[in-house]
């Protein structure tokens, strides 16, 4: 597409656009007394309008039914988060019976650890992307010491090559290969938090099992944003959050996958509880515990029902509006960002700020990371006073994301309109 850095030319791909009715559904936060431009759905979705109803609906039935509501409330508890895989299938790829809604993030992390990185003498060795989440790093480095090996001989970090901001994919590959006898989990993110680059997961996936070695990924900043396709990739396991693109709230609950060729073995070992035992017997409270012969087998308590009603009013909005449909605008949204930004950067005698993001878009999804070379945070705090809510990230880059559920071609437009004006005047 021939972009134009025009408010007619951003006000008629906004009039082109099939999901624009969708910002409709969604608060915007108010600045000044005028809707906002947020920016910042990588780190917290915006709330569907309807998500009170939805809470509201189970504190009622809580209120009518009490204990009662387990069996008898309008999504009855017991059973709430059986709801969630046929609403997820689409989003990250999966047949249902290889999702669990359940838990946080890290959480979830580190139960699926416990199956999938069991180290041996031979083997011990995780390998993972440089500067990847710092939950993550805490979760491998505390995973290392739980078998009593030191962090620094067990995680092999890749980094981005001298002088580039994101990391080449062969670089990736070639490390696995070259420590590939030694390696028990190829682990990365679906997307790094920083850079916003998508990685290439099945080929990693692929390159992880050529040698021996189990692969997962942390869909933090994947999930609700790029194309998933975990059971076709053969990815091991994954997990993901679901209050950045799938707007279910401040700590909202988790999502894990776990592929069909391991979630039958028994013999895989995992951190048990009386949830992920088997429905038909789990209230006989038999000592000897029976996995769930599907994701829900990594189960350890009960629903968290309220959080759960905030997850499905998003993720009812979804359905509706279509992952691909979703996926496509929010390419189409970061590259008309990247185009206003490299004009930006071309108006001016010397370049003002660098693109961490990847700038082909098949590694990138909504997020696109500006370095900014000179005055970065009294602009960041410019962008805040004129109504754009961005994130900032030391030492100085400001994350952008675009979400198009709630965002427009027009938003992005006011944004480079009100950057350039604090950037040279």
């Amino acid at each position: 597409m021939n972009f134009s850095n025009t408010l007619e030319f951003a006000k008629q791909l906004d009039e082109q656009d099939t999901l624009k009715h969708f910002r409709e559904r969604f608060y915007i936060p108010i600045i000044n007394d005028n809707e906002s431009i947020y920016f910042t759905g990588n780190s917290l979705g915006l709330q569907p309008k309807t998500t009170q109803d939805y809470v509201l609906n189970e504190l009622e039935d809580w209120a009518n039914y009490g204990v009662e509501g387990h069996f008898h409330a309008r999504t009855p508890w017991v059973s709430y988060h059986e709801i969630f895989p046929e609403l997820l299938v689409d989003i990250v790829g999966a047949m249902p019976e290889e999702i669990v809604v359940m838990n946080q993030l890290t959480v979830n992390l580190h139960l699926l650890m416990t199956s999938f990185y069991r180290p041996t003498k031979e083997r011990y060795k995780i390998i993972c992307e440089a500067k990847a989440f710092p939950s993550d790093q805490y979760a491998f480095q505390s995973q290392a010491k739980i078998h009593g090996l030191n962090p620094e001989d067990v995680i092999i970090e890749v980094f981005p090559r001298e002088g580039k901001a994101y990391i080449d994919k062969q670089d990736i590959l070639d490390t696995i290969k070259a420590h590939g006898n030694e390696t028990a989990l190829v682990i990365f993110s679906g997307v790094n938090y920083y850079s916003g680059q998508v990685f290439n997961m099945q080929e990693i996936c692929k390159a992880a099992h050529e040698v021996g070695a189990f692969c997962g990924f942390d869909l933090a900043h994947a999930a609700g944003n790029v194309a998933l396709e975990l059971h076709d990739w053969e990815v091991d396991f994954a997990c993901w959050c679901s209050y950045k693109y799938l707007n279910s709230g401040p700590g909202g609950v988790s999502g894990a996958f776990i592929h069909q060729r391991h979630i039958q073995n028994t013999e895989l070992i995992r951190l048990a509880g009386w949830w992920g035992h088997d429905k038909e017997n789990r209230f006989k409270m038999e000592q000897q515990f029976q996995p769930i012969p599907t994701a829900e087998g990594w189960q350890l308590s009960n629903a968290p029902v309220l959080s759960m009603a905030a997850h499905k009013a998003s993720l009812d909005i979804f359905a509706e509006a279509g992952m691909h449909n979703l996926v496509k605008k929010g390419k189409a949204l970061s590259g008309y960002l990247l185009f206003i930004l490299n004009e930006i950067n071309q108006s001016c005698d010397n370049a003002i700020m660098e693109i961490l993001t990847p700038t082909d878009e098949d590694e990138r999804g909504c997020q696109v990371s500006i370095l900014m070379l000179i005055d970065g945070k009294r602009i960041f705090d410019e962008l805040i006073k004129s109504g754009i809510i961005a994130d900032w990230r030391e030492p100085n880059v400001i994350r952008v994301a675009p979400v198009p559920l709630y965002n427009s071609f027009e938003d992005i437009f006011n944004f480079g309109k009100v950057l350039q004006q604090n950037l040279i005047g």
